[in-house]
Parts: structure tokens; sequence; C-alpha cells
């Protein structure tokens, strides 16, 4: 499972290809969508993906869990809140 590292706007990852051709993986599974929420847990109930490898040994397994990781970099924009009429009329009338 791939964790959330923060709560924003998802936009998408790079490094897909490099995580999938390290050893013992097998694949990357990207599940979030392009402009999702991400709620981290315990508020959200999802993950960003999943990276599935095989090894020998547990600790072949974990290894490549890791350096697949790794190599994961997303774009996770800052959440912008939307502003109700009522509270944009009041933010007009008290500065």
């Amino acid at each position: 499972m791939i964790p959330m590292p923060r709560r924003g706007i998802y936009r998408g990852v790079d490094g897909i290809d490099a995580a999938r051709a390290m050893r013992d993986v097998a694949d990357v599974r990207i599940t979030a969508k392009p402009d999702q929420l991400l709620l981290p847990l315990p508020e959200g109930a999802s993950y960003l993906g999943f990276i599935f490898a095989r090894a020998a040994a547990p600790d072949g397994v974990e290894r490549a869990l890791r350096a697949a990781h790794a190599h994961l970099r997303f774009a996770i924009d800052p959440e912008r809140p939307v502003l109700s009429n009522a509270q944009i009329n009041y933010n007009q009338q008290h500065g």
C-alpha cells in the first residue's frame, strides 16, 4: 500500500517506470485519480496505490518495496477551500 503523505489534491506521479524496473518488483498500480482530494489515514479510507513485489525471502520483498517507493514522486497541491456566498459576503462586509 502506498500511503498518502499529506492532505491535498492529487495531480499525478513520476517515477512509475523506474519503480517497476526495480529487482523483485512485479508491478506498481496507482489508484488515485487526478484532481482527487487525498485524505491521509485515519480520516481517509484509501491509498495512493499499491506496489507488488515477490522475492525468495521477506527481507527481499521489503527491500524491493522500499526501493520502488523511493522512486515515486507524487504531485499533491494544497487544498483550496471553497467559500459559500454567506462567507464571501461576511468577508466583504467585515474586511
